[in-house]
């Protein structure tokens, strides 16, 4: 495994992760409070003083698992789902989602390794999922045969145990020690158990771990560096472990050496190794002092394998450090360092580094204008392979390292969509790349990069008939005079006359860049319908680089949310739609986004599905892992960055006069990483101030809010019919 920052995805939300996804003129007005920020930026504070509706007497809603708060779940569960599931169109809705979630025509993604390659993969036998591997030949051919190593539906049942898997980490070259980690309902937090792959069977009396948020990375086949939680005082406040230790094998864990250790304040203390190209593993830890600033420490280890002084990279805090390639080590920059800028990727060696703790010579790889930035790279043999991003629409390119600069060359992939580097090994030439837009299903391709020659390996099926649609790319001009560019899907005959039932979905956040994608669900359950689908490319996301998603940081967020407000306004006066037919998506963070939309503006909207969301910007930041989102959102504690979030925050600002859409809020039971109370509260306030809306809490399925095929399948259809109901009846 090479040495990666601990990811934003994997601290917060992947945006793609979990959404695939006639009324008359009269539209809702603004109350007093939204039509103030609207003009100022600022809300005359409203109070919620009355006995039994206070943010206090909502506490209760915050106990997971009290018999008091699944009972109020229970109660909206019922009301809401009596109704979404006696519309007609749930049955065909699930069973569409359904067939494409099982379908055997999905691509198997691999990872590629010794030519093997290993997929996870489900379908309506394998619900909760089989690992599986291949030869590259046979996976290449028509009809792959496949051998099972992990069966979790057979391991689920045999060990009595709600398991979703979670991923493996396995030592190379040989790849046969692998730690597999397995969560309880879809949790975050995960039990690490040592399996074999050569034996396929969990090792007896192997590395194994109690149910914890953290990291575990090989050293060697009989060592691994871990965090986890260790006992009382060993994790932060954001509930990640707070220190890294040494484990031997068959010793127990209370044995580990402790090698280093951050501030209970951090967000966490994330160890693992660094593998180099000549295949030395070198233990690096990352302190990520809050989410976008951190500090990378070198444990060298001594001839008898103890770990010696740690030692800082004197890089900046504000970068994440990546792979090496041919004695360079990648270096993305999402701040000005030397004579380097912000959203530049740069290099250096490694063991310069090593012999004096000093970065003397650093190279830049890749610098981008003003129109792009950097998606993702990875690292073969030969080539370091990038995905580059002008205007949201991406292309690939190669670079080299000669031993004094670095070269590139454009690759020859299809353009004005989304290319993507898949799964690389630095031990391999061979790769694999994905492209995809709106209309056109994925098609995964292997390429290698030794000869340059590029195959395709696998593609989707047309799930649904876009012969008759289009994609468009538009800007929308922001308050602040910012061009916000946005795609919209739609029929080619679309009539503009303000009736057509259209979805906008945002994110605006964590520097995650929303990109062309093809969902299979999104086009046959919502565009065949001659539904309209919009995605806006907000500030807050990484689409323009580190500038964009900094120029909406704590108090300058109100930036983000204009900017979605300003592509509702550009649909409006383009009469692609109107306030009676919009409807706005979002999850986690976005759900945050669609929370805000719902109280700031809510005569733009007709429906509005707010997912796994933020929406009590008062508390977050002691709820699960909310504490470590200060770096995005601010602290609530703070004079300033507090009232700002008072300002903002969709709990605290609904009205008891305000006239709403009906939304739809949608959480998880299991969700360990975006407390499940942000949405309970939400409506319960809308409960006390008589609004109406739609509740949907998952039992099981964490962040994710599924913990199975069937259960996203049903959450689908629910989303869907909401829609339909909104935006097309007009209910």
């Amino acid at each position: 495994m090479t040495f990666t920052r601990f990811s934003k995805a994997a601290l917060f939300w992947s945006a793609s992760a979990f959404l695939m996804a006639c009324a008359d003129s009269n539209t809702s007005k603004p109350s007093t409070e939204t039509a103030e920020l609207a003009q100022t930026g600022s809300y005359k504070m409203i109070s919620y003083d009355t006995a039994g509706e206070t943010d206090a007497d909502h506490l209760w809603l915050e106990e997971v698992e009290s018999e008091k708060a699944l009972n109020q779940v229970k109660t909206w569960n019922k009301r809401s789902l009596d109704t979404l599931k006696a519309d007609p169109r749930y049955a065909t809705f699930y069973a569409d989602a359904l067939e494409i979630l099982q379908s055997k025509d999905k691509i198997p993604y691999v990872s590629y390794r010794n030519n093997e390659v290993h997929n996870f993969w489900q379908d309506e036998t394998h619900v909760r999922g089989i690992w599986r591997k291949s030869t590259l030949d046979s996976y290449l051919s028509d009809a792959p045969v496949w051998e099972t190593v992990l069966d979790i539906d057979k391991l689920a049942k045999d060990e009595e145990k709600n398991w979703v898997y979670k991923g493996n980490t396995c030592l190379a070259p040989t790849y046969e020690h692998c730690m597999v980690n397995l969560s309880d309902g879809g949790k975050d937090a995960v039990v690490r158990r040592e399996f074999n792959t050569k034996t396929k069977t969990f090792v007896e009396d192997g590395f194994i771990t109690p149910e914890s948020k953290g990291t575990m990375d090989w050293v060697d086949e009989n060592t691994v560096v871990i965090g986890v939680d260790f006992g009382d005082g060993t994790m932060t406040d954001s509930g990640y472990p707070m220190l890294s230790k040494i484990w031997k094998r068959g010793t127990p864990l209370s044995s580990a050496v402790e090698i280093g250790r951050g501030e209970k304040t951090d967000v966490g203390y994330w160890g693992g190794t660094f593998e180099l190209s000549d295949g030395r593993r070198e233990i690096v830890v990352s302190r990520s002092v809050d989410f976008y600033n951190s500090e990378v420490f070198h444990f060298p280890r001594n001839a008898d394998g103890s770990v010696a002084t740690k030692r800082k990279f004197p890089i900046p805090m504000k970068s994440n450090l990546g792979s090496e390639f041919k004695g360079q080590v990648l270096l993305s920059l999402n701040e000005d360092w030397r004579e380097f800028k912000s959203g530049d990727l740069v290099s250096f060696a490694f063991d310069d580094f090593a012999e004096n703790g000093e970065i003397e010579t650093v190279n830049l790889v890749y610098r981008p204008d003003a129109k792009s930035s950097m998606n993702g790279y990875g690292t073969t043999k030969s080539k370091l392979l990038m995905s580059i991003s002008t205007d949201v629409k991406s292309a690939a390119y190669a670079f080299d390292w000669d031993g004094k600069a670095w070269t590139s060359k454009k690759l020859d992939f299809p353009a004005n969509g989304t290319v993507a580097i898949g799964a690389t090994n630095d031990k391999e030439d061979v790769a694999f790349v994905s492209t995809e837009s709106f209309l056109t299903p994925d098609t995964l391709w292997t390429y290698n990069t030794a000869t340059e020659k590029k195959a395709k390996a696998k593609s989707l099926p047309d799930w649904f008939d876009a012969s008759n649609m289009v994609s468009e790319q538009f800007f929308a001009t922001s308050k602040d005079g910012t061009k916000v560019p946005y795609f919209v899907v739609r029929a080619k005959d679309t009539q503009m006359d303000g009736t057509n039932p259209t979805l906008l979905y945002g994110y605006g956040g964590f520097e995650i860049s929303l990109n062309p994608s093809y969902s299979a669900t999104r086009g046959k359950l919502w565009l065949e319908n001659g539904g309209v689908y919009v995605l806006a490319n907000i500030r807050g996301g990484g689409e323009y680089g580190p500038s964009w998603h900094q120029s909406g940081l704590k108090t300058d967020r109100q930036r983000i949310y204009d900017d979605f407000i300003a592509v509702a306004e550009s649909l409006i006066a383009k009469k692609i739609t109107s306030p009676a037919h919009l409807g706005v998506e979002g999850g986690s963070n976005g759900g945050l986004l669609t929370g805000v939309m719902t109280t700031q503006r809510p005569d733009l909207f007709n429906a509005a599905i707010i997912a796994v969301p933020l929406l009590d910007m008062q508390r977050f930041h002691v709820l699960l892992a909310g504490a470590s989102w200060m770096g995005e959102y601010g602290n609530p504690e703070d004079a300033v960055e507090g009232k700002f979030l008072r300002q903002i925050s969709p709990y605290h600002n609904l009205d008891p006069n305000g006239d709403y859409p009906e939304v739809f809020l949608i959480t998880s039971t299991k969700d360990d990483r975006v407390h499940p109370a942000h949405a309970r509260k939400f409506a319960k306030r809308m409960e006390d101030q008589g609004h109406d809306f739609f509740y949907y809490e998952n039992i099981d399925g964490g962040h994710s809010a599924a913990a199975n095929l069937k259960e996203t399948a049903n959450r689908l259809a629910l989303q869907h019919v909401y829609l339909m109901q909104k935006l097309k009846d007009g209910k």
